[in-house]
């Protein structure tokens, strides 16, 4: 078991946070890490994050697909954006992929300037996360990307279902990853339904992609856990 889990609410208290040492799990359930699983569990060479839409164009030249959402939409002119129905086996199995988002990829960059791991959370992989985190013997800070650097109830809800699931005794927990486990608890037998309150969801509500929440928010359908290695995201080679 992990020596200490933590939950840093926003990117914005990242720097309160010792991670040096620490395996980091980004995440941002709504769509970005949602949508990296499921393009690395379909076979994805692997998923170059970069921050910025016009740090894209840099890969133009190189074969790579080239993904870029900002707001919730398509950016004009790329490949795709951030929905998980665009990363199909058919369309990314074997390819690299560049993606930005608005929230989530900035996430990662903050990670991976510090940690000594970063790897990829959603409740598409939560088993296999939670499985892997419970074999290490160091720190984990799980990491919600939220919604320009505030606060947000999706991420800390799948925060707090990672430490439900890894609650021991003798590990030290902050009274974030506390909050995140009671919220998760109060809303885990109907997520879809509390996180209508949430204003994510009025925000994708006008866009009309309820069918990419209702899919983000299910539990256990893809085996991979994505990975940073140097710039791109793998997937994690798992010893027994």
């Amino acid at each position: 078991m992990p020596k200490k889990i933590e939950v840093c609410l926003t990117p914005a208290l990242i720097d309160l946070h010792d991670i040096e040492e620490s395996t980091v799990v980004v995440i941002d359930i709504l769509r970005a890490s949602s949508s990296i699983t499921v393009g690395i569990d379909n076979g994805a060479a692997a998923i170059i994050p970069v921050a910025m839409v016009e740090e894209c164009l840099a890969y133009a030249d190189r074969g790579f697909l080239l993904a870029a959402e900002r707001n919730g939409e398509v950016v004009e002119g790329y490949d795709f954006g951030n929905s998980p129905f665009s990363y199909t086996e058919e369309k990314v199995a074997g390819k690299t992929i560049v993606l930005t988002t608005t929230n989530g990829t900035g996430a990662l960059q903050l990670a991976a300037a510090r940690a000594k791991q970063v790897l990829i959370g959603s409740f598409l992989n939560l088993q296999p996360l939670c499985n892997y985190l419970e074999s290490l013997h160091g720190n984990v800070l799980l990491l919600c990307a939220g919604w320009k650097n505030q606060f947000n109830l999706e991420d800390t809800l799948f925060a707090g279902a990672v430490v439900n699931a890894l609650r021991k005794n003798g590990t030290i927990y902050d009274d974030a990853s506390i909050a995140a486990q009671d919220l998760y608890l109060i809303a885990k037998n109907d997520l879809r339904g509390y996180l209508k309150k949430s204003s994510h969801s009025y925000r994708l509500a006008a866009l009309d992609i309820e069918d990419d929440v209702v899919f983000c928010l299910q539990q256990n359908i893809c085996e991979a856990i994505p990975v940073l290695e140097g710039e791109k995201l793998v997937r994690l080679i798992v010893n027994d």
